[in-house]
């Protein structure tokens, strides 16, 4: 009788565990796209200051290092990782900061949309 049980408990059990594990696959389980509009209003309120309005860097403040063109390949070409690294822990021995501190991931992840929304055609 108990070894009746205990196949059938282990058949019950494999089958619940099939089902959930295929539950899962059916599901999208993508993180969320980030937001390039949002990443817009951010960027005017943060990132305008050296970067610029179109991405080129701000004509009235001088820099040493100039701050990076965000339309260059130099920037578009790098992954989204190599970048959203650059934003949230800045760039020794630049005027770029670690914004880590100030935006959370996902509003760095909208920045980072939005800046590639700057690609120079």
């Amino acid at each position: 009788m108990r070894l009746i049980t205990s196949v059938l408990s282990l058949a019950i059990i494999t089958t619940v565990v099939a089902q959930v594990s295929q539950d899962v696959q059916a599901k999208d389980v993508r993180p969320p796209a980030n937001d390039a509009v949002t990443g817009r209003e951010i960027y005017v309120h943060t990132c305008i200051r050296c970067h610029g309005i179109d991405g080129r860097g701000a004509l009235d403040i001088h820099l040493v290092p100039k701050p990076t063109d965000l339309t260059s390949p130099a920037v578009q070409d790098r992954t989204d990782a190599s970048l959203f690294k650059s934003i949230h822990d800045g760039k020794a021995n630049t005027a770029m900061g670690a914004w880590s501190y100030a935006l959370s991931d996902d509003e760095i992840g909208d920045v980072l949309a939005y800046v590639r929304t700057l690609r120079s055609e």
